[in-house]
């Protein structure tokens, strides 16, 4: 099959293309020029920028084409106009954050309302923004639209160190401040097992809308910095410090300690990914997953950020990690793992 895909040179869009290589297919990558320019030196890249400028697209035809990187209606209904007649099929990465809040999350689980119109503030209506974005693909190529809403995806060549900092963390050893509850579920997908299912639905010339997350067996928090102390073979001691302490002291979820959730602020729900499972969705191991961050180009957590993008303030700094566990402790709470 020959296969476009918008975007290509950074995380998932990179796995997409090793998947497809895998299986034999032509791809043609179009981008900017300005993330990894000198990767994939064998294929051909079209360079340009889709908010401005899609003219080398224009005369080109392909199987399908992947959207990696659409965030903006306007710019996802550009390309994907230009496209209609030019693919077969058009795959759109979206997010599970399209829904709303809900107990259980399937497909059908209704979407964001819409944002602000005079907006185009992608970190205040990120969701909403996607929710459109599926509609703008879909209009475009009626019948002939894959959505793809992932949750956490994670693996090499992730810039965001929303999960490679817990590895390379309880590597570190030491005493580990490890929030809220050890028995939390937590949801995260290799990127592999993404790019390669995406591809295989590809081949079959799947449409519809699917979730995507992982592992396929429940993993809690605990489970998992425990296979990061065994797999790295760390002296690491885990404490587990509450939610309501880590608030009250200005902590900041999901980005000064990556994955965590607190119960206040709902938790994470419950998702339904019987449809997806049943389109061939499969999950490794997170050993595997936790061997390729650490081994294959997890990007530092502290020094997160490229492609342009600001630097992420993921993870704790020793200093404040070390003074919140004394606090903790001087508060005479527990939480220490033998």
């Amino acid at each position: 099959m020959r296969l476009l895909i918008l975007g290509g040179t950074a995380f998932l869009g990179r796995h997409l293309v090793e998947a497809a290589r895998a299986r034999g297919h032509e791809v043609t990558l179009f981008t900017r020029g300005q993330t990894n320019p000198g990767l994939f030196p064998d294929l051909e890249h079209l360079a340009g920028d889709r908010e401005h400028d899609l003219s080398p697209l224009e005369g080109r035809r392909f199987d399908a084409a992947i959207d990696t990187c659409g965030y903006l209606p306007r710019v996802v209904r550009a390309s994907a106009g230009l496209l209609a007649d030019a693919v077969e099929r058009y795959v759109f990465v979206s997010s599970l954050s399209v829904y709303v809040d809900a107990p259980v999350v399937c497909e059908t689980t209704p979407t964001q309302g819409e944002p602000d119109p005079e907006s185009e503030d992608i970190g205040a209506y990120y969701g909403p923004f996607k929710a459109l974005c599926e509609r703008a693909a879909e209009a475009a190529l009626p019948g002939r639209t894959l959505v793809i809403r992932p949750g956490l995806v994670v693996g090499s060549h992730d810039y965001t160190g929303r999960f490679s900092y817990w590895p390379r963390r309880v590597a570190e050893g030491g005493e580990v401040l490890a929030p809220g509850r050890r028995e939390t579920r937590i949801w995260l997908l290799d990127a592999r097992d993404l790019a390669e299912w995406m591809i295989h639905l590809v081949e079959r010339q799947v449409t519809g809308t699917f979730n995507a997350a992982g592992p396929g067996t429940p993993l809690t928090f605990g489970q998992l910095l425990e296979e990061c102390k065994e797999l790295t073979g760390s002296d690491a001691r885990f404490v587990w410090v509450g939610d309501e302490f880590l608030l009250d002291h200005g902590v900041v979820p999901y980005t000064e300690l990556p994955l965590w959730v607190p119960d206040q602020d709902g938790g994470y729900p419950e998702l339904d990914l019987s449809r997806a499972v049943a389109a061939g969705l499969s999950f490794r191991p997170i050993a595997d997953t936790i061997r390729d961050v650490l081994g294959r180009g997890g990007f530092d957590a502290r020094t997160a950020g490229a492609f342009g993008l600001p630097r992420r303030p993921v993870g704790l700094e020793p200093e404040r990690e070390r003074a919140l566990l004394a606090d903790w402790r001087s508060s005479g709470k527990p939480g220490e793992v033998p």
